[in-house]
């Protein structure tokens, strides 16, 4: 049994011109700014209904998730701020509990709240990666995207986010810079797999690192997005020589070492530089080594066992369908 309901506010811009938000019950619904809002019916000023009572639940459904959004908005709540309980949000919207959980339960699928059951409080989330990557991968399956696209948009934004990145660089950066380079800056074992895709996803983590520390949100966001896309959705056959991987490795070991190097003289224009270049290479090893863009659509598991997997260690994830990632 559901003692209490706690919901914990995800990442939403709020960035957008406000209005005042003013929100009474009445007998009839929801006022809203002067608006009296029936949830039973669609809103006019008047608070006549235009669809009446014989509206479906999901349709309530929708109408009080909308109204929970211009709540976050208007009240500006951030990640681990919390909405009245269940039982308040009711008697706020004057609807059932089921029409409540449906808003809510639709909220959590787009990433924006986080349901818990029971009296404690839950975790802070914001909208994840991964399902933003869902979004964006399920919309690209129906449209004619190749690698070179990716490159061209990543080599306009790499160079400018490593620059970006350079004068915000803490000593603890370089040194998950320079792991992340030696984690690489060796041969793969006899075992092959395992330790290719765990030097594989090593390449695109160096970039993460960069973005992390760029105070440009926009453009850290574009090219994490950019660098997920790569780790999950570019693979290589399983015929590839490890011979060729292992090339492409040091190539991306030098660069890198190049460009850690460069940032740590906070030289902005030189790592600008050196990460054009390294942008312009990367895709012809990456043709070379016959990698190839994944077109299909994500799935709701899918997400969820990568969340899982980023707890286990990466020697430990060896089933894998060819080789994933790289630069």
């Amino acid at each position: 049994m559901i003692n209490r309901l706690e919901v914990v506010i995800g990442t939403i811009n709020s960035g957008v011109n406000k209005a005042k938000f003013l929100a009474t019950t009445t007998r009839d619904g929801l006022r809203c700014g002067g608006r009296r809002r029936n949830m039973d019916g669609a809103v006019h000023k008047n608070g006549s209904s235009e669809h009446g009572h014989g509206s479906s639940q999901g349709w309530r459904g929708d109408l009080v998730a909308e109204e929970i959004k211009r709540l976050i908005t208007e009240k500006d709540l951030k990640p681990g701020d919390r909405l009245p309980r269940e039982v308040e949000l009711q008697q706020l919207f004057s609807v059932s509990k089921s029409t409540i959980r449906e808003a809510l339960k639709s909220l959590e699928v787009q990433g924006l709240i986080k349901v818990t059951t029971g009296p404690s409080g839950g975790m802070v989330v914001e909208v994840p990666l991964d399902r933003t990557l869902q979004l964006l991968q399920n919309y690209l399956f129906f449209k004619d995207v190749s690698i070179d696209d990716i490159y061209t948009v990543r080599k306009l934004l790499e160079p400018e986010l490593a620059a970006g990145a350079v004068p915000y660089l803490t000593e603890q950066d370089f040194d998950a810079l320079e792991a992340s380079i030696a984690c690489c800056d060796r041969p793969a074992s006899v075992h092959g797999g395992p330790d290719i895709v765990r030097q594989r996803q090593e390449d695109v983590n160096f970039h993460d690192i960069l973005a992390a520390a760029n105070p440009n949100t926009f453009l850290r966001f574009s090219c994490e997005l950019i660098n997920e896309m790569i780790r999950q959705l570019i693979e290589f056959r399983n015929d590839t020589p490890q011979a060729e991987h292992e090339r492409f490795g040091q190539a991306n070991v030098k660069i890198h070492k190049a460009i850690t190097k460069a940032a740590r003289e906070r030289d902005v224009e030189k790592v600008r530089e050196l990460m054009t270049v390294h942008m312009t290479e990367a895709p012809r090893y990456v043709k070379r080594m016959k990698g190839k863009l994944r077109g299909r659509l994500i799935l709701d598991s899918e997400i969820r066992r990568r969340v899982r997997a980023r707890n286990v260690a990466p020697a430990d994830s060896d089933e894998v369908d060819g080789v994933d990632g790289g630069e």
